[in-house]
């Protein structure tokens, strides 16, 4: 299910060169929470979190999936039973006029998700809390799609294009859409 939510972007202490990470705003988003690979619930799965940050001129979205926190770890998928047990990253770096990030999130008590930035291989950098109204999205079938709708500033390295950009083809195909990555 699409839920309804807004971000709260406080900004980050340590600039990254993005101004969507270092500078504090508000933003609408819509959420997807998932199972990525579809176990039947009590079994673990590979949890996901999709968001798209709304915006008229140009929507963007991140993935993020379960995976470690460390500076390996980041990089590697892992399964949970509850997907608030488990961090999330983007597992693939951005390229930033900066170098390399990865985006990162982990719950709070509160259950609101607490965003993250690091450099690719550097310690995790808090800039904001996403925070879930309950309320369903309008449109349940909304695709995300971060190959077509990228964050101004957080541009995918031209390998992880080629790696994702095939099966978002198909999907943009199986809803009627043609467009490709620029």
């Amino acid at each position: 299910m699409t839920l309804v939510g807004h971000l709260d972007r406080r900004g980050s202490r340590t600039p990254s060169g993005v101004p969507w990470l270092d500078e504090p705003g508000r933003d609408d988003v819509l959420v997807r929470l998932s199972r990525a690979v579809g176990l039947p619930a009590p079994l673990p799965d590979i949890h996901g979190l999709a968001l798209r940050v709304r915006s008229e001129e140009h929507p963007a979205d991140l993935l993020l999936a379960s995976t470690g926190w460390g500076r390996l770890g980041r990089f590697a998928l892992t399964f949970g039973r509850d997907p608030r047990s488990r961090p999330l990253t983007s597992l693939l770096p951005y390229r930033t006029a900066a170098g390399a990030v990865v985006l990162g999130a982990r719950s709070s008590e509160s259950g609101d998700h607490e965003l993250f930035w690091a450099p690719y291989a550097g310690d995790w950098r808090a800039f904001a809390t996403l925070t879930l109204t309950g309320e369903p999205a309008a449109d349940q079938q909304l695709s995300f799609d971060p190959v077509l709708h990228q964050v101004p500033g957080l541009e995918q390295y031209p390998a992880v294009v080629r790696l994702r950009e095939p099966s978002y083809r198909r999907a943009r195909k199986s809803r009627g859409q043609e467009s490709s990555a620029r």
